[in-house]
């Protein structure tokens, strides 16, 4: 195998181990002295890696994936933009990826899911993106916003009332896991299929683990089955205004794009909404802004956005021809990532990591250019109000262990608390129109909960931790969490556009 990085100082003659050769012990660094996106030191601190290649490369490094397989990391705020909006030099089609096309990177690749071509927008270029992109984002502006707001209110009340007579929880398995699969299923039409083995898989299938092409097959099964009862029987939902889109599009492409949208807002949610409750649990800058109302809980989202960005990176561009980039020289068919998190911190934009950016919206947490995030603001949503509602029925809710006893679990594309362990006075359920009303009888502009994480509070044993790590995905399903839920169908199928836009503003806070 060819490194396309044999022209740099210090690399060997260009050749690497086979894929699972014992020479490929998963140290810092690997052949070349390459550094590796995988193994212990990335998954205990990607950030410092990330610094690490900043220092040694500049704003383009090379980097190994999975397997010794070899990329660049885009780590410039504005070398990633550049990237993201010039597909005509960097594309977004992974056939053009030159360790694909002659064999070297197989198709049981552990991030295969990832870069696997497939009839979807995001490996498009051009006309093909418009057409799918555009049905796509027609589809998304159909979505009832006050409805999905009152689904997740509803949701956040139903996870709540599971844990709160017990007085402690793991906010990260009872509650950030959960409450976004939940809504994503419901807006794509599939509440029946809410369970915990498609949470597990969601979050297994772009970690590059051993399972996660079988937990892809997983979903793409429920996807699939799916699509074909919508295209019998169409219904007010997500997957049905994709199967009727005057784009035509196959079954095929639109089970793909329902796997793309299910699963970039459920990660990219569930992991904001563990960051924010951590941040809110911990920070006393977001503690004091919050609680004195001098802060909201969307302004807080965005801080967290560049804090902590649901995807720290994401695979990938390939270069359509051989390019100087960054200060490195890219060969035609090389793959790059999109360095999200380290963007974010990147001394040209933010000389001080630890300034609020409060208003400020360039951060690349949604990426950027013509593949920018589409329904970026429904996530927003679930975050805000999810967390808006967990905080109304928690008002005194603390962490249960000090905060360097938290541990994280790091893949490629993103770093995601194990677990949030905190307690909160035993109180009793909660109807759905309790929680309503509850909600509805909110009118002043600032918070009225608070939160107090005392520096005193001694981490327990492992043991005594609430929501261990989970297990890995087991080839048949475990029985699921609770029973799925069913919620009535929205009020109105479609959303004028200018409500739509005006409910964006008001998300925003402008």
């Amino acid at each position: 195998m060819t490194t396309p990085f044999h022209h740099l100082p210090g690399a060997d003659d260009g050749a690497l181990p086979p894929p699972g050769c014992p020479a490929h012990a998963i140290t810092a660094t690997g052949p070349g002295g390459l550094r590796r996106l995988y193994g212990p030191e990335h998954e205990n601190d990607p950030m410092a890696v990330y610094e690490k290649l900043r220092a040694e490369h500049g704003p383009v490094a090379p980097v190994l994936l999975n397997d010794d397989v070899p990329a660049w990391l885009v780590l410039g705020h504005t070398e990633n933009l550049h990237m993201t909006r010039t597909p005509s030099q960097f594309s977004r089609d992974s056939r053009h990826w030159r360790l694909v096309a002659d064999g070297t990177v197989p198709p049981d690749h552990p991030l295969a899911p990832v870069f696997t071509w497939q009839p979807i927008c995001v490996f498009a270029d051009g006309g093909d993106h418009e057409r799918l992109r555009g049905a796509v984002t027609d589809s998304i502006g159909r979505i009832d916003t006050r409805g999905v707001r009152r689904h997740i209110n509803r949701y956040s009340n139903r996870l709540v009332n599971s844990f709160c007579q017990d007085g402690k929880a793991d906010l990260v398995s009872r509650f950030a896991e959960h409450l976004p699969m939940m809504v994503m299923c419901q807006i794509l039409g599939m509440a029946e299929e809410y369970n915990e083995r498609i949470v597990q898989c969601a979050r297994d299938m772009i970690k590059g683990t051993a399972t996660a092409n079988a937990s892809n097959a997983y979903v793409m099964g429920v996807l699939d089955r799916h699509v074909a009862k919508r295209r019998l029987a169409p219904q007010e939902d997500f997957t049905s205004w994709l199967v009727e889109h005057p784009a035509g599009l196959t079954d095929d492409e639109v089970s793909q794009h329902l796997r793309l949208v299910l699963i970039a807002a459920y990660e990219t949610t569930a992991n904001l909404i563990a960051n924010v409750l951590r941040m809110v649990l911990t920070d006393p800058r977001f503690r004091a802004q919050l609680s004195g109302g001098h802060m909201t809980l969307p302004e807080a989202v965005e801080q967290t956005l560049w804090d902590e960005p649901p995807f720290t990176t994401i695979l990938g561009r390939w270069a359509v021809g051989d390019t100087e980039f960054g200060g490195q020289q890219i060969k035609k068919g090389d793959a790059l990532i999109v360095g999200i998190a380290a963007a974010n911190v990147d001394p040209v934009v933010r000389p001080d990591p630890h300034a609020s950016m409060q208003g400020n919206r360039a951060h690349l947490a949604f990426s950027g250019g013509p593949h920018e995030c589409p329904g970026q603001d429904i996530g927003r949503a679930i975050a805000d109000t999810g967390i808006d509602a967990l905080l109304m029925r928690l008002p005194d809710v603390q962490l249960a262990v000090e905060e360097h006893a938290l541990q994280y679990r790091s893949a490629l594309m993103s770093r995601h608390l194990v677990a949030l362990p905190v307690k909160f006075a035993a109180r009793p359920p909660q109807s759905d129109a309790e929680s309503l009303i509850t909600t509805a009888s909110r009118t002043r502009p600032q918070p009225d909960w608070q939160v107090d994480s005392p520096a005193g509070v001694s981490a327990p044993q492992p043991a005594q931790v609430p929501g261990p790590a989970p297990e890995p995905v087991p080839a048949t399903p475990p029985a699921a969490v609770q029973p799925p839920v069913a919620i009535p169908a929205q009020r109105r199928p479609v959303a004028p556009k200018r409500v739509w836009q005006s409910l964006t503003r008001w998300w925003r806070g402008y």
